[in-house]
């Protein structure tokens, strides 16, 4: 992915077409773990100061999204 996107009023970064259409054509469960990282790192800019439960916990949310997926798949 190219970081040459702009930056919205909000200060995150825009994203371009083909960046739109690649997050279009992933996996859901790619597509949702991606929407608990921006969720998660939205919330966490806003602070200045994060404890490691937290990150923890979006590991481990990750992880069990992940792993949820590929139990599926071999089946």
């Amino acid at each position: 992915m190219s970081l040459a996107g702009g930056t919205g009023t909000s200060g995150f970064r825009t994203r371009n077409r083909e960046e739109l259409t690649m997050m279009e054509t992933r996996e859901p469960v790619i597509t949702e773990a991606l929407a608990v990282i921006d969720k998660a790192l939205a919330e966490m800019l806003r602070r200045e100061l994060v404890s490691a439960v937290e990150v923890g916990d979006l590991l481990l949310d990750l992880r069990s999204l992940l792993s949820a997926s590929a139990a599926t798949t071999d089946v």
